[in-house]
């Protein structure tokens, strides 16, 4: 598939030119800012990096770039004081919570023009219901990514409880973070992901700590490694992660829970004081451009919320059901993170360490 995209971003590239000049999707701010820099906090593995280069050499001004490898990593970050960025990239959720903290700026859509190509079903999501405060930037599904050569033949991969058989001791993969971890342990359980029942939450992390001894390692990114060098046998991860390594490592398999799963949506954002708001705005607006999009997906392959890029795609792609799924699929299958309550919050703080502790 990246090499089909190789073929066709030559003619996205005249595409989006084309666009800039009659002024619809694609367009970006021009050659008119004076320059300056953007400070950038986004995920690891989760950009095209020319993408950068581009949008300095189109607009004059200098991205500094940095990454974190989960939401708790970058929330803890900021609220603790050490600040200094433009353009963040959280989940829905954390988006959530950070509205609700006073940790964003409102952003002045008439610098973000692109806006209008975002799919409009992403659009006022319950995280920022009037849309005063995101841009999304990616979307996707959580599943569990295997190696059909390491796990018996025939094995119910469609369920959780695949990550909690004592036949893959050691060679289990599970997420660094308390949202995602819990979350699956709730869903196999048959909770919701937004439950604020302190019993089920303290009870799917009574399940978890059955589980951690059969654990290789809690993960983030460090997992396409261990996946895509045959060092562990299954994991839990995005289907966009599962697409980039497969590139790596043909014999890897996707498998949807069937008890449910988390359909996700990153968004671009301005925290509270950044000192360069507009050249924030410009960076926003630059990522929802036609060209940098396709770059971006084609580097990532997470789903992409914008229209003409997925036109560029084709149908192999956007006729994915795990990549694009239908309104059904999403009803059916997946539940989205809610911001939860403070003292809910609260709770899987200290459920969390009370995990980590566990012998």
């Amino acid at each position: 598939m990246k090499k089909t995209l190789a073929l066709l971003l030559a003619s996205a590239s005249v595409l989006t030119l084309a666009l800039t000049a009659c002024g619809g999707n694609g367009t970006s701010s021009g050659n008119d800012a004076s320059g300056g820099v953007v400070n950038v906090y986004n995920w690891g593995e989760y950009i095209d990096m020319s993408v950068l280069d581009d949008f300095t050499a189109e607009t004059g001004i200098k991205v500094n770039y940095q990454t974190y490898d989960s939401n708790e990593a970058m929330y803890g970050k900021l609220a603790g004081g050490s600040g200094g960025y433009d353009v963040i990239i959280p989940s829905d959720y954390m988006i959530g919570q950070m509205i609700e903290e006073d940790m964003l700026e409102p952003l002045n859509f008439d610098h973000i023009p692109n806006f209008q190509d975002i799919d409009p079903s992403l659009l006022n999501p319950e995280y920022d219901p009037e849309n005063l405060y995101s841009v999304p930037y990616m979307f996707g599904i959580l599943g569990i990514i295997y190696n059909p050569t390491m796990v018996d033949e025939g094995e119910d991969m469609e369920t959780w409880d695949v990550l909690w058989n004592e036949k893959y001791a050691g060679d289990i993969l599970m997420f660094d973070n308390s949202r995602d971890t819990i979350g699956i342990s709730l869903k196999r359980l048959g909770y919701s992901y937004n439950t604020t029942d302190s019993a089920q939450i303290e009870e799917a992390v009574d399940q978890l700590i059955a589980q951690k001894p059969l654990l290789q390692a809690y993960v983030m990114d460090d997992i396409f490694e261990k996946l895509e060098g045959e060092n562990a046998a299954i994991g839990v991860y995005y289907y966009g992660d599962y697409l980039t390594m497969k590139e790596n490592n043909d014999v890897l398999a996707f498998a949807l829970p069937r008890e449910g799963t988390n359909r996700y949506v990153d968004a671009m954002c301005i925290p509270k004081g950044a000192e360069n708001k507009e050249n924030a705005e410009k960076f926003i607006n630059f990522m929802c451009s036609t060209a940098a999009g396709l770059k971006n997906c084609e580097e990532t392959w997470y789903s992409t919320p914008l229209l003409s890029v997925r036109e560029e795609l084709g149908t192999e792609v956007v006729e994915d059901s795990f990549a694009y799924p239908d309104t059904a699929f999403m009803s059916e299958q997946c539940e989205t993170f809610s911001c939860l309550p403070a003292e809910i919050r609260t709770l899987y703080n200290d459920q969390w360490v009370r995990l980590m502790n566990a012998s």
